[in-house]
């Protein structure tokens, strides 16, 4: 693959990696074993360390953005579209798959690799990420956990090589309270007619598979919505055109249309009335992947101001050394560590196989209100140019706000920690 391909041989690493994806690591969660993920109290792993092949795979993967991303972003974010070079690497180089079984495709890492992945991403493009993210932590989990075996024999490959998926739940009435869909899925006998559209879809210009959500049943309230697998060019399926957004602006978000889109009986993911499950299930991992996208947002943002910070002089010294800036660039510094600690706790609990609803809920919280308090330290730390486009720190700015946003706003994660809190102090 191109990702070991391009660095073979510049150190021991290289080599361990070219290792990972030549198969040795068809034990999916051998590294989760090795680092002994036995759970020791209510839930927390015992290590949230990083293992010798998922910090070659990071380091990998900045070499890839170092090369193909970092190029190509002002013009993405400019033009509001995303490279296809961009997208090639991304499968070229196993991203797209990371953590699925070989025998599909994929690449067989962790879920913890699959945060790296996201996390790093965001170091260079939040844009970026957001499509590896959506793609891999919602879509593919949606076909890994909850897909019959014939699908995942049928999508996955493809999933893996060269097709970007989309997933379709939110609508207009229908955000936060994610059950109160209208898109309607009718009986037909041998197949459903699909009516209705959705909003806010991410990938949904660059998606070749669409997973939708719809009701087939709204008698039984949301146990009537279940997932059925849509393709690009289905008749009657239409994509709008993207949304003209503050940030993330490479990042396609579409409303997505249904007008009597025929849909087989056998393209029905999982079990009719689940859907409602699969959505929870998926959303509580992807929450992780967004804590992720989060936190690698903030350490890139913080990188490059940081730099600057110690070049820039004024009154005959850098700016760092100034005391009131280095207890700013400390307590920052902190608190993006104390992001990534909780996202890879949560990772590491979701391979160890234990619940994230909570852990996942509180990564995504924190780590979003972390990046919004970086971003902007870092535009008033490198002062007027911080705030031109000349330099990246204005649009880590613009980037950061949507993590408070989607897949689960701020209040609904406190709501959700509250909850289980409240729980989990009432027994």
């Amino acid at each position: 693959m191109v990702l070991f391909n391009s660095v073979r041989g510049l150190n021991s690493k290289a080599a361990v990696l070219s290792k990972f994806f030549n198969g040795a690591l068809e034990r999916k969660f051998n590294c989760v074993r090795q680092l002994s993920t036995q759970v020791v109290f209510k839930g927390t792993p015992a290590s949230i360390l990083v293992s010798e092949d998922e910090a070659a795979i990071r380091e990998m993967i900045t070499k890839m953005c170092q090369n193909v991303i970092s190029p190509r972003v002002k013009k993405m974010d400019s033009t509001s579209t995303m490279d296809k070079e961009v997208i090639d690497a991304l499968f070229q180089n196993g991203l797209m798959g990371i953590d699925t079984d070989p025998k599909y495709g994929g690449t067989g890492a962790s879920f913890l690799a699959t945060v790296l992945a996201v996390e790093e991403l965001a170091k260079f493009d939040p844009s970026v990420s957001i499509l590896m993210d959506v793609h891999s932590t919602v879509c593919m989990s949606t076909f890994n956990k909850f897909a019959s075996e014939e699908h995942r024999e049928k999508y996955l490959p493809r999933l893996c090589k060269d097709t970007i998926a989309s997933f379709c739940l939110s609508e207009v009435e229908s955000g936060s309270d994610a059950f109160a869909l209208k898109t309607r899925a009718i009986d037909k006998g041998d197949h459903f007619v699909i009516n209705g559209s959705k909003c806010w879809i991410s990938n949904s210009r660059e998606a070749g598979i669409f997973l939708v959500f719809a009701n087939v049943d709204p008698s039984k309230g949301y146990k009537g919505i279940t997932c059925f697998i849509l393709e690009k060019g289905m008749p009657g399926l239409t994509v709008a055109k993207p949304e003209d957004k503050l940030g993330i602006r490479a990042s396609s978000t579409c409303t997505v249309s249904f007008e009597d889109v025929k849909v087989p009986k056998e393209n029905v993911l999982g079990q009719i009335g689940h859907g409602y499950k699969y959505a929870i299930g998926v959303l509580n991992e992807g929450r992780i992947g967004i804590g992720a996208q989060m936190t690698g947002l903030a350490q890139g943002c913080f990188d490059h101001a940081v730099k600057y910070a110690l070049e820039r002089k004024q009154f005959g010294q850098a700016i760092f050394d100034f005391q009131g800036m280095q207890h700013q660039i400390a307590s920052i510094a902190t608190q993006i560590e104390a992001a990534r600690l909780l996202v890879y706790s949560a990772a590491r609990m979701r391979d160890a196989g234990v619940d994230v609803v909570q852990a996942g809920a509180m990564a995504k919280y924190y780590a979003s209100e972390v990046a919004t308090a970086t971003t902007s330290k870092c535009v008033e730390w490198m002062g007027g140019v911080g705030f031109t486009k000349d330099y990246p720190v204005e649009k880590y700015y613009r980037d950061c706000k949507i993590g408070c946003i989607y897949e689960g706003t701020t209040n609904i994660q406190l709501n959700t920690i509250a909850k289980l809190l409240k729980a989990t102090y009432s027994q």
